[in-house]
């Protein structure tokens, strides 16, 4: 397993176990909504079609720390569905460790969704450990199939609300939020500034011109950021910028 190691703050060569990177992360007392992408060198939030290839074993450790220190995960519903998401499932010890912390064994899935093209046999669902929630508005499609695998709850009335999403998840709990895209949901939480956390992990690889950034949609004021913490496993960088 490639060693993680801390860059900054407190530069150090051993390598830093799953637990020191959950509390480099933590769980903020107030309400936060965190993204977590991988991107290339040059920008880049795919390779052939799927993040897969940007991503590697000391990403997905970050990747699994970060769900098991959420609440709810927030994913849009082309992210879902174009990555072939399975059930947000735990290993028994990061079960454990949620549990010793007064949290639910698993958080919880939400997924957002205007067209409601979705599969409710997809793992994600058929197979969830705990029952996902999907986030649409008053003219979406009408989907009993849908209402048997998921809470469908209306927030918008011509396009889902994001600012009402946020705050409906807040009300039912789930006040530590991680986002895993897709790019129009990042970008249209970054329009509504509703990021507080952005985690990016930078795989030191050139793909050249083609793919997409990690954000998409209309156009927001830039935001400051602050670089909480580097870490770097090889050539690969993995950041966490605040607000």
């Amino acid at each position: 397993m490639t060693a993680i190691r801390r860059l900054s703050p407190d530069p150090a060569t051993a390598g830093i176990d799953d637990d020191t990177i959950a509390d480099l992360y933590g769980r903020p007392a107030e309400a936060t909504l965190r993204v977590n992408f991988v991107t290339s060198a040059d920008g880049a939030v795919e390779i052939e079609g799927h993040s897969e290839g940007l991503s590697g074993g000391p990403d997905k450790r970050v990747f699994g720390v970060l769900r098991m220190l959420c609440d709810a995960l927030v994913v849009g519903a082309g992210t879902l569905r174009h990555e072939g998401y399975r059930a947000l499932r735990l290993d028994e010890r990061r079960r454990a460790w949620r549990v010793a912390r007064g949290l639910p064994a698993y958080p919880t899935l939400v997924v957002v969704s205007g067209a409601l093209d979705l599969d409710p046999r997809q793992a994600a669902f058929a197979d969830a450990p705990v029952r996902p929630v999907i986030l649409t508005h008053g003219r979406a499609p009408h989907r009993p199939d849908l209402a048997e695998v998921a809470d469908l709850v209306t927030v918008g009335d011509d396009a889902v609300d994001l600012r009402a999403a946020v705050d409906l998840l807040h009300r039912r709990g789930h006040r530590q939020l991680l986002c895993e895209g897709g790019p129009h949901l990042f970008g249209g939480l970054t329009a509504a500034d509703l990021v507080d956390e952005v985690c990016l992990t930078v795989s030191p690889l050139l793909t050249g011109a083609g793919a997409g950034r990690i954000t998409a949609g209309p156009a927001s004021p830039p935001r400051t950021m602050r670089l909480r913490h580097a870490l770097a496993a090889d050539d690969v960088l993995i950041l966490r910028y605040t607000r």
